[in-house]
C-alpha cells in the first residue's frame, strides 16, 4: 500500500493506492477536517480510520515550516557570522515591494540583535584565509548560548562557499555529539543547541543576504520539524515515512528533520507534480503545456509548465528570501474559505483572510458568521448541501444565506439580491485568480491560449471553466481525484536532492572539460548521500545559472547533450530573448552557479482504469437543479443536470450546464461547455472559445 497525505488549512487529504495483488491500482480517498491546534492528530486519526497496514509507505506534505515562518513561532535561534556582518539579516536589500507605501513595513528578522554573534575570522573573495578562526572565541560563545536558552544556531561566514572549513569547525564545537566523540565534557554541563545549520551545507552560493536568510530560516524551523517528524515516526511505526519537498521530490524523514527549510512549500509542489504527470499519462502528450490551478480552502496556487515543471531558486516566504530550489509556484489569497466583506474605504473585497477549518465557512455550521466563497457557491446552487464530501457532511444553506444577507446590508441596494451578491463574490475571487495566471503567463511572454488549465484542489473544478473562458484557454482537465491531487502527486514524486556551488567565471576563460570538472565535487557528494538513502545509481541532471557580465540576475539553463560551452551560451541567449524580449549574443556570458539534481526514481503506482460506457452518461445522472449562471441575458437560474462522478464511465460525454459531485470536489460545467471522460476517469472539458482558439 502507498499513502499520500497532505495537511491543508481546512482539510487533511489522504490517497491510498493498492500496489499489489488483485486490487493493484485501486484508489481509496479520505478527507477529514484539519486539527488547527495539532495537525499531526488529523494525520494519525486518518491513518487509523483507513486501517493502514504496517507495510505501507507514507509520503507526507507538511506545512509545519511554512506556518512557523508566517506566524513567527520557530525555535529560539542565534546567528554566528563574520565580525562586522551581524546586521546583514536586518539590512537586507533596498527593495520596495509596496511602491507607494509612505511608511514601508519590513518583517522583523528571525534573529534579534542580542542573539547575533560575531567572530574575528575572514575569508577573502578568492577563498583564501585572511584571518584564521580562533577556537577560543567559539568556546566563549557557549555560556552565552546557554544563558539565552538558544535551541538552534545558524552559522554563516563571509565567502564560506569558497572555504567552508571555518563553518565546519564551529559546527563541531557547538555539537554535543562532537564533544563526546573527542572524549571531552561539553564545558560544565552547558546546554548546547540541538540544531546547527551552516551555510556551506545549506546554500553554498554567493549573495550574502540571501545565504544568511536561507540558513537562518533552516535553523529557525528545523527543531520544530524534528519534533513533529519524531512524533509522526512514532505514530506511524513501523511504516516508512517520506517527506515531500518544495522542489517536487521526496526526501527521507531523517533528511527533512535536518534540513526542514526544503519542505516549506511541499503541499503545492505535490499538486504540480501530480497535475503534470497525470496530464501526460492521460494523453496530454499532444498538448503538454499546462497551467496548474490549485484552489483550496485558504489560497490558490498556479504554475505554468511549458512542457516541463519549472523551478526557481528565488522563493520567498513571509517576506524572507529562501534561495533553495522550489517549483515556480505563484500563490494568491483566494480560496473557498476566503472572507467576503466591505473594507474601511467601502470597497467590496474577497480574501486574503480565510475562515480556515475552525470555524470555517458559515455553511459548515460551526459558528462562522462572515460569508465566504464557499457560501456564495451554496447560494448559487453550485454546491449542494446533501452532496458535499460525498454526503458525509451536510451544508447549512440557511447559515450561508444569513451571512450573505448581513453583508448585503452594508452594500448598495442594487446588489443586495442574494444570487447577485453571491455572483459578485465569485467574480471578485475569479478576478484575483485570473491576475495570478496572467502574471505567470502573459507577463513572462507566454500566451495562455496555448495551454490546458488543470483544475484541482477542493474548489478548483468549481471555478475552472469560467476562469478558462476569461483567459481564452481552450481546454480544462479535471483529474479523477481533483480534491486530493496534492496528496496523490506525492506518490508520483521521485527521491530528489539538489546541490549547487558558486563559480563566478566568464565562459570565455573556460574550456569544455574545465566546466564539466567543476561538477565533480558536488557529484561525489550526491552519490554519497543518495547511497545513504538506498539509491545506488541516481540520475544526475546538470544545469548552470548564466548572465551577461555586469547583470545582477541569472537565468538557469540545463547542460546540453553533447556538452559544449557554445551550445550552453546559445541556449542562454534564447532563454533571455523569451523572458526579456532581447538578447546580446556578442556580449560575454558569465557562469555564476552550477547546479546538480540527483534523482532516485521510485516505483510509480499504476491506477486502475474505469469501465467503458459509451457516450450516454445517464447511469451517473443524479437529478436536476436550478443553478445560477451569467449569459447574454444576464444572471439567471438554468436547469442543470447533476451527476455522481463515481458512476461516470469512459467515453461518457457531458454537456453543460452540469454539476458533477464526488467525495473530494465538485465540478461545474457552464452552459455551452462540454466534455468527455477518458479511460482513466479524467474529465476533458472544452468551452465555446475552444474551436476559434485552436484554429488561430
Amino acid at each position: 500500500m502507498l499513502l499520500g497525505t497532505d495537511i491543508g488549512g481546512t482539510f487533511t487529504d489522504f490517497v491510498l493506492v493498492a500496489d499489489t495483488g488483485s486490487e493493484a491500482g485501486r484508489i481509496t480517498l479520505h478527507k477529514r477536517l484539519t486539527s488547527p491546534d495539532d495537525p499531526a492528530r488529523s494525520l494519525a486519526e486518518g491513518v487509523r480510520e483507513l486501517g493502514l497496514p504496517d507495510s505501507a509507505l507514507v509520503v507526507h506534505g507538511s506545512t509545519i515550516a511554512t506556518n512557523a515562518l508566517l506566524e513567527r513561532r520557530g525555535a529560539r535561534t542565534a546567528l554566528i557570522t563574520t565580525a562586522g556582518f551581524a546586521d546583514v539579516i536586518e539590512i537586507g536589500r533596498q527593495n520596495r515591494p509596496d511602491l507607494y507605501a509612505l511608511v514601508p513595513h519590513k518583517p522583523p528578522p528571525l534573529v534579534p540583535r542580542e542573539w547575533r554573534f560575531e567572530l574575528n575570522e575572514r575569508i577573502t573573495a578568492q577563498g583564501e584565509v585572511l584571518i584564521p578562526l580562533d577556537p577560543d572565541e567559539v568556546a566563549a560563545l557557549l555560556p552565552k548560548l546557554h544563558a539565552a536558552q538558544i535551541e538552534s544556531v545558524a552559522v554563516c561566514f563571509l565567502f564560506s562557499f569558497l572555504h567552508p572549513e571555518h563553518e565546519q569547525r564551529v559546527k563541531q564545537m557547538l555539537d554535543v555529539r562532537g564533544w563526546k566523540l573527542e572524549g571531552a565534557d561539553p564545558i560544565s554541563n552547558l546546554q548546547l543547541p540541538t540544531s546547527i545549520s551552516i551555510s556551506s551545507e545549506i546554500l553554498p552560493e554567493y549573495r550574502e543576504y540571501e545565504r544568511v536568510s536561507t540558513t537562518v530560516i533552516n535553523a529557525y524551523v528545523t527543531p520544530l520539524m524534528d519534533r513533529y517528524l519524531a512524533r509522526l515516526e512514532s505514530e506511524l511505526s513501523p511504516r516508512p515515512l517520506r517527506i515531500m519537498q518544495s522542489n517536487g521530490g521526496c526526501i527521507t524523514s531523517a533528511t527533512a528533520r535536518a534540513q526542514a527549510a526544503r519542505t516549506a512549500l511541499s503541499g503545492p509542489a505535490g499538486g504540480v507534480v501530480g497535475a503534470f504527470n497525470l496530464t501526460l499519462g492521460a494523453g496530454g502528450e499532444a498538448h503538454p503545456h499546462i497551467i496548474t490551478f490549485d484552489m483550496g480552502g485558504t489560497s490558490t496556487d498556479v504554475c505554468l509548465c511549458p512542457g516541463h515543471i519549472p523551478f526557481t531558486s528565488e522563493g520567498e516566504i513571509g517576506g524572507l528570501p529562501l534561495r533553495l530550489p522550489i517549483i515556480d509556484i505563484h500563490t494568491v489569497g483566494a480560496g473557498g474559505g476566503s472572507l467576503a466583506r466591505v473594507d474601511a474605504g467601502g470597497a467590496f473585497i474577497v480574501g486574503p483572510e480565510s475562515a480556515g477549518a475552525d470555524p470555517g465557512p458559515a455553511c459548515y455550521g460551526r459558528g462562522g458568521r462572515v460569508p465566504t466563497v464557499t457560501d456564495a457557491n451554496v447560494i448559487l446552487n453550485r454546491l449542494h448541501p446533501a452532496h458535499f464530501l460525498g454526503g458525509r457532511m451536510t451544508l447549512d444553506a440557511d447559515a450561508a444565506e444569513a451571512a450573505l444577507s448581513e453583508l448585503g446590508r452594508s452594500l448598495p441596494s442594487a446588489i443586495r439580491h442574494l444570487p447577485t451578491l453571491a455572483w459578485g463574490v465569485i467574480q471578485i475571487a475569479n478576478a484575483e485568480m485570473e491576475r495570478a495566471i496572467r502574471k505567470i503567463s502573459v507577463e513572462r511572454g507566454y500566451d495562455p491560449r496555448d495551454f490546458t488549465l488543470v483544475a484541482f484542489g477542493g474548489a478548483g473544478p468549481l471555478h475552472a471553466c469560467e476562469l478558462a473562458e476569461r483567459l481564452g484557454l481552450p481546454r480544462v482537465f479535471v483529474p479523477r481525484a481533483p480534491g486530493v491531487l496534492s496528496a496523490l502527486g506525492m506518490l508520483l514524486a521521485d527521491l530528489v536532492k539538489d546541490y549547487s556551488q558558486t563559480v563566478l567565471r566568464r565562459m570565455d576563460t573556460l574550456t569544455d572539460s574545465e566546466a564539466l570538472t567543476m561538477f565533480a565535487p558536488i557529484e561525489a557528494r550526491a552519490h554519497m548521500e543518495m547511497r545513504t538513502d538506498g539509491i545506488t545509481a541516481p540520475r544526475l541532471e546538470r544545469s548552470a545559472d548564466l548572465r551577461y557580465v555586469g547583470q545582477s540576475f541569472e537565468i538557469n539553463a540545463p547542460l546540453p547533450e553533447p556538452f559544449t560551452l557554445t551550445a550552453l551560451a546559445d541556449d542562454f541567449h534564447a532563454r533571455h530573448t523569451q523572458r526579456y524580449g532581447h538578447a546580446h549574443p556578442e556580449a560575454p556570458v558569465e557562469l555564476v552557479n552550477i547546479r546538480l539534481r540527483a534523482i532516485g526514481p521510485t516505483p510509480r503506482p499504476v491506477f486502475e482504469e474505469v469501465p467503458e460506457g459509451g457516450p450516454d452518461p445517464s447511469a451517473a445522472h443524479a437529478g436536476e437543479s436550478q443553478v445560477w449562471f451569467e449569459g447574454p441575458d444576464g444572471l439567471r437560474p438554468h436547469p442543470t443536470r447533476l451527476y455522481q462522478r463515481e458512476h461516470l464511465r469512459a467515453g461518457n460525454r457531458i454537456g453543460g450546464p452540469a454539476v458533477i459531485f464526488q467525495l473530494d470536489a465538485t465540478t461545474v460545467v457552464p452552459p455551452a461547455w462540454a466534455g468527455s471522460v477518458d479511460r482513466h476517469g479524467h474529465l476533458w472539458l472544452s468551452g465555446p472559445q475552444a474551436a476559434q482558439v485552436l484554429q488561430s
